[in-house]
């Protein structure tokens, strides 16, 4: 660490003191509404220099004493040109005016909206929600995680699946951050939709690679969303009407130009219908967005948002399923200098699931809570080095499970398994350095800790080997628990403590063209307890310990960028490695519900996934739209702890769950007027892999598969068409209140893409057949949205 700090100060020294400079700083918002805006462009072309606002909407940047012209850019903002006389510090803020031009609207790029070739920064992916408004969904729903698999790199289980992949990870190696406060389920009714209101998002963007130093606690990617603050000088509301689900936001000032107010709610009701009729099930959800926002001074902003969202699952009164997150985030912004800019977060998270068994006489109720303080720093050194810094500090609770009975007569007893608690900690510091013209770079170093705290109960094994292999049956098996102690809360149990460096490289072969390269080590000391491909409500967060060790990724990636024609074409190739160690496999057998000694039934094993990512897009004119491949492959592989032991799959390499040797979308958009639009997205991908019986055999009048290889069939591949069009009545009438309709079709030719094949014997035939089960055929949808 030391090292790393004199390299940092001798790398930076050069620069700070080579001559007087004044500092230019303020806040870029939007002129209507005051909302700060993030990533916006400021240019100094006098100065072959610029800076980009940050999360918070401020800037700083040192120049020498002169006139210079300063040019602002944002997508969707008319552009400003501003000449000032520099000869003192100066706060400068800009409010930018939306533009009404939308013909030309870039639709996705890596950074801003447009490719950023001389950045240090590779493997990061944004989609304006205007974007994401315009694509063809399922039910006609906006939804902010299903966009996000038209890009390079990102897939996920199949439909009615939750979460998604990233590179060839797994979705609980996803860092999902909604105002700076963790989610743990991004998903709604099991994957159908996603918890993200597109109406109250200001901000996303996904790291594949080259993450920063100030992201953490994952190993495969770090998806960040900012909700928007509200409108701070008029009254606002918006929202749509669609098949299953509405929506409806509303914001206004608090005081005029200082303080602002946001609250928005989703629902679906679908399962109204079903009350018309017979069915007694029902699926649906709800969710509540909110932001208070105050200035307080020209330094000093505070801001408080809030999440909470839930699922109803019911079947016939006798099975009820609740599950959703909560978040809430008091933040501080506070300007210490002109070029010293801090946020103070403290940041609660909970996520809870629940089961309502009526059927046998018991309620479940399980779920994660953590407590989160942090204080991060944005230090603008001069116009080539900018360092951010901070610190982190997470408590976490766990409640694996929790079991009570209904009522008196329900036979069934109070059961609960032990909580655990844990204690995160980081320090991390980084540079965006711009060495030179064409070379620049961004490296950082993370030190984290993980302190596994003390609980009721600690169970006790021979030998200290919670797994033990039976080499006669040539199984592994649960090992007895000879006694269980007791520690107190304070006792520290474990400790992990790791240094994480990162660092990419950009350098410009022309103003045009560049190779840009990235290495990232993280740590995740949290496991997701699942042998399914995706999250569901009974899948179990567990911390680092004793018997489980944290997950330690490598990734390293390289890629070529160039823009062609003045930028109306780009084109972003990657090539990725990432290995990561002490990835969680099962035994065979495991049981994971109500498991009150999980270690019994995991094992240490290692991942890898490497690939080859492609993104080829028009960005500019009536038509734009982009293409995206991914060659890749993912593997898992646990091989046995001594040489007498075979492992899980014999210790060989065997596919993940998630694995996709070809991923490839086509999107399109094109606006026929300026009333119509229209929109298509052509998807196609490998079968996910699996694992068929190859041979079976009678015993006792029952018939018993033989299983394959761990992974080594596949489904059939996956392939669909979805249309839309969105039509825009009043375009240059009523310019108060604006609408529009979106027509589209999911699934346009129909085709019965396998969610899951079981296999059984067929009772006329009497013969063995695969059986394929398909969630959705073609869907039509309609959905009106408002504002005014």
């Amino acid at each position: 660490m030391r090292h790393f700090l004199l390299l940092l100060v001798f790398l930076i020294g050069s620069e700070a003191f080579s001559q007087e400079t004044y500092t230019l700083n303020g806040v870029v918002t939007d002129a209507s509404s005051n909302e700060t805006l993030i990533g916006v462009n400021l240019i100094v072309p006098e100065a072959n220099t610029g800076v980009v606002t940050n999360d918070y909407g401020y800037y700083s940047i040192k120049l020498p004493e002169g006139e210079y012209l300063i040019e602002i850019s944002y997508l969707g903002y008319q552009s400003v040109q501003r000449r000032i006389q520099l000869d003192s510090d100066k706060k400068l803020d800009f409010a930018l005016t939306e533009s009404s031009e939308n013909l030309e609207e870039v639709v996705i790029t890596s950074n801003n909206e447009g490719l950023n070739i001389k950045k240090p920064e590779m493997s990061v992916n944004k989609l304006s929600i205007g974007t994401i408004q315009k694509l063809p969904v399922v039910f006609g729903e906006v939804d902010v995680v299903r966009s996000l698999l038209l890009l390079p790199g990102v897939s996920n289980a199949g439909e009615g699946s939750s979460g998604f992949n990233v590179r060839g990870g797994a979705v609980d190696q996803n860092l999902i951050l909604l105002d700076e406060a963790t989610i743990y389920n991004s998903s709604h009714l099991f994957g159908l939709f996603s918890v993200f209101n597109p109406d109250a998002i200001k901000d996303l963007k996904l790291y594949k690679g080259g993450i920063p130093a100030e992201y953490g606690g994952r190993v495969s990617s770090v998806l960040d969303i900012y909700q928007r603050d509200g409108n701070s000088k008029e009254f606002k509301m918006q929202g749509g009407i669609g098949a299953v689900s509405s929506r409806l936001l509303a914001e206004g000032p608090i005081v005029k130009d200082k303080g602002s107010f946001l609250i928005g709610g989703r629902s679906s009701y679908a399962h109204l219908f079903l009350k018309l009729t017979d069915n007694e099930n029902s699926a649906y959800f709800y969710d509540l967005n909110t932001k208070l926002s105050y200035n307080l001074n020209d330094r000093n902003k505070l801001l408080l948002s809030g999440y909470f969202g839930r699922d109803v699952f019911n079947i016939s009164q006798n099975f009820e399923n609740t599950y959703g997150n909560a978040v809430l985030n008091l933040r501080w912004n506070h300007i210490f200098s002109d070029n010293i800019f801090t946020n103070l977060s403290v940041i609660y998270s909970d996520y809870y699931y629940g089961l309502n068994l009526n059927f046998v006489g018991f309620n479940w109720d399980s779920g994660i809570r953590n407590l989160n303080i942090k204080y991060d720093f944005n230090h603008y050194i001069n116009d080539q080095v900018q360092l951010k810094y901070g610190i982190q500090n997470t408590y976490y609770r766990f409640n694996p499970g929790e079991i009570s009975p209904i009522d008196e007569d329900s036979g069934i007893n109070y059961f609960k398994l032990t909580n655990k608690y844990a204690l995160e900690n980081a320090l991390y510091i980084s540079s965006e350095h711009r060495f030179s013209d064409n070379f620049s770079a961004e490296y950082g170093l993370r030190l984290s800790n993980f302190f596994r705290l003390g609980q009721d109960e600690i169970n006790v094994y021979e030998n200290n080997n919670p797994v033990e292999y039976d080499a006669e049956r040539d199984i592994y098996r649960e090992a007895d628990i000879l006694e269980t102690i007791e520690s107190s809360r304070g006792e520290i149990l474990e400790t992990f403590t790791n240094l994480e460096p990162r660092i990419a490289l950009s350098y410009a072969l022309n103003d045009s063209e560049s190779i840009k390269a990235s290495y990232n080590r993280m740590v995740q000391y949290l496991h997701l307890i699942s042998n399914t491909s995706s999250p569901t409500p009974l899948d179990v967060w567990t911390p680092s310990g004793e018997f489980i060790e944290p997950q330690l990724l490598d990734q390293y990636a390289i890629g070529y960028f160039r823009n062609f024609k003045e930028s109306e074409y780009s084109l972003e190739v990657e090539t990725f490695y990432k290995q990561i160690d002490n990835r969680i496999d099962y035994i065979d057998g495991a049981n994971l519900i109500a498991n009150n000694a999980i270690e019994r039934v995991v094992l240490n094993g290692e991942s890898r996934a490497y690939g080859l990512e492609l993104l080829l897009r028009k960005n500019k004119g009536r038509f734009t739209g982009w293409l995206a491949y991914t060659l890749s492959r993912s593997e898992q592989r646990t091989p046995g702890r001594t040489p007498d032991e075979p492992g899980i799959n014999n210790g060989d390499w065997y596919a993940a769950n998630y694995d996709k040797t070809h991923d490839l979308t086509i999107t399109g958009s094109y606006d026929l007027n300026r009333k119509w639009q229209l929109n298509a997205n052509f998807i196609f991908q490998t079968g996910l892999a699996t694992t068929y019986p190859t041979a079976q055999y009678e015993y006792e009048g029952v018939t018993i598969p033989v299983y394959g290889e761990r992974n080594g069939d596949r489904f059939p591949a996956y392939h669909r068409l979805d249309l839309s069009a969105t039509f825009n009545p009043g375009v240059n009438k009523h310019k108060d209140f604006k609408s529009s309709w979106n027509f589209g079709i999911y699934n346009i030719y129909n085709r019965k893409n396998a969610y899951s094949i079981s296999f059984r014997e067929n009772s006329e035939t009497m013969q063995n057949e695969a059986v394929k089960l398909s969630l959705f055929g073609i869907i039509p949808s309609v959905t009106y949205n408002f504002k005014f």
